[in-house]
């Protein structure tokens, strides 16, 4: 492991005190928290092309009357 990570690990157990378990619990909350964010930037993402798609459509649409 790189000099970062092995930082980073240390980091987090002092944090949790010296709990393994303490951390891994930590560690997933923080997972499940970054999840949730990327589904919301996925669904952001989603909108936004499909508006793009609409905007298109619209443009071609006008240009044909």
């Amino acid at each position: 492991m790189t000099d970062r990570i092995e930082a980073q690990i240390d980091e987090i157990l002092a944090t949790c005190e010296g709990d393994l378990r303490g951390a891994l619990k930590a560690l997933l909350l923080v997972n499940e928290l970054l999840e949730f964010e990327n589904e919301l930037l996925e669904f952001e993402l989603q909108q936004l092309q499909a508006r793009g798609a609409r905007k298109k459509a619209e443009r071609r649409m006008s240009s044909l009357h």
